[in-house]
Formats: C-alpha cells, structure tokens, sequence
C-alpha cells in the first residue's frame, strides 16, 4: 500500500456521517479514555469506504490477498489510545469493554495475561449458526491501548495481512493464530 493511503484512509474514517454498526462500546467510557491520553485515533470504515479503499491496493501478491479479505468484511473499527505515563486506565475499564462481548454470540478464543501486567491481550470470535461472523482484540499495555472490532467473516490468520494496515495494530502472534507456545 502507498504511503499516503493510511492518511487519507484516516482522514475519511474521521468523517461523521459514517455510523459505527459495531458494538455500542461504551461513550462516557471512549470519551474518558481520549481525555486521560496523550495521543487517540479512532477508526471506522464501514463496507462502503472499505470496498473504497481497496481500490488503492495493488491488484497482485498480498495486496489481492487483503482486498479479497475485505469484500467479507461489514466493517472496521479501531480505536487506540496512547498515554503518557502507565496507570491512566483501569482494569474496571478493561472490564467494561469486554463485557460487551460476553453474549452467547461470542466465544473467547485468547485470553493473555502477563504477571506484571506489562501487557494483556483478548481475542473474542463471534460465532453464527457455526460461521465466524466477527472478531474482537483488545491488547492493552502499561501506556497503550488498542481494541480493533471487525464484523463480517474472518479468519483469525487473516489479522496478520490487515495488522499494519487500516490503522489497525500489528497483532500479536498470539491474536493471529500463528507463532505463541503449542
């Protein structure tokens, strides 16, 4: 992908006549999270802009790869908060944002816990009449916090061609289904 795609791929999710079909995350919650970093991007690309921004990808190698990954997708929503010191979110907010996928829909497929709390990763795929209809990360580090919601059918392995890409976050080995321990 061109340099210059991911910004204006950020400058058109900034757009506010694009609505978010995703979990209702928590507002007050968002809201207190962008005022407690020091920097916050949110993303939202919805099957419109994303069928739009695969126009901009090469038509050959991993680049074809993406854009037929993309035409499952009913959308992306990333939003990823950075702080300047450790200790500006709570493990009660964490708490808040899983709990929206604690329905029956959805089943934890990672849950990754460090003993120092130097990072956390979950990884929830949403299950449909047996299709994965959804996925959901939330990576969470002493001065960093990422949380990426993509609807429509993916495959876990898929997230290493979108990590880097769309303002989501490279993954971690764990959350793409590659690489970690046995």
């Amino acid at each position: 992908m061109k340099p210059l795609i991911p910004s204006l791929l950020l400058l058109l999710a900034a757009s506010p006549a694009l609505a978010q079909t995703g979990p209702a995350f928590p507002v007050q919650l968002q809201k207190e999270l962008a005022a407690r970093a020091s920097d916050y991007t949110d993303v939202t690309l919805d099957k419109k802009m994303l069928s739009f921004a695969s126009q901009f990808m090469d038509k050959s190698g991993q680049d074809q790869q993406t854009r037929q990954m993309l035409q499952n997708l009913k959308g992306i929503y990333v939003h990823t908060y950075t702080f300047a010191k450790p200790g500006a979110y709570t493990e009660a907010d964490l708490e808040q944002i899983r709990s929206q996928f604690h329905g029956s829909e959805w089943v934890p497929m990672v849950r990754e816990r460090s003993k120092n709390h130097s990072e956390d990763t979950d990884v929830y795929m949403k299950m449909v009449n047996g299709q994965n209809e959804g996925m959901f990360v939330l990576d969470a580090e002493p001065k960093e916090l990422d949380f990426v919601y993509i609807a429509g059918h993916i495959n876990p392995k898929d997230l290493q061609g979108l990590g880097g890409n769309f303002g989501i976050p490279k993954m971690p080995a764990a959350a793409s289904g590659k690489g970690g321990k046995p």
